[in-house]
């Protein structure tokens, strides 16, 4: 399911017009965006948590040369499914 695909299943869902589900789902996106990049977390009861967690330094292979680089720290976004999510999905 693409972006376009689930606008229309919230607008049938929801029984509002589509340019309305979009606004709500890009709403919904930039405030969870906002909120993993203040470190804060979003959980979602039944459906999950986004946080943000530290990934660090390491060194890794240019897979075209096989030369060693380093690969600098990062934090990254992730997504842990809540209980009723992975019930759902079983």
């Amino acid at each position: 399911m693409n972006k376009s695909e689930l606008i229309e299943a919230i607008a049938a869902s929801a029984d509002i017009p589509k340019a309305a589900a979009s606004r709500a789902l890009d709403a919904m996106v930039d405030t969870v965006t906002d909120s993993l990049k203040q470190g804060d977390t979003v959980s979602l009861v039944g459906f999950g948590t986004f946080s943000v967690k530290e990934r660090a330094a390491r060194t890794g292979r240019n897979p075209q040369t096989g030369q060693p680089i380093e690969i600098s720290a990062a934090k990254v976004p992730t997504f842990k499914a809540g209980k009723a999510l992975k019930d759902s999905v079983n």
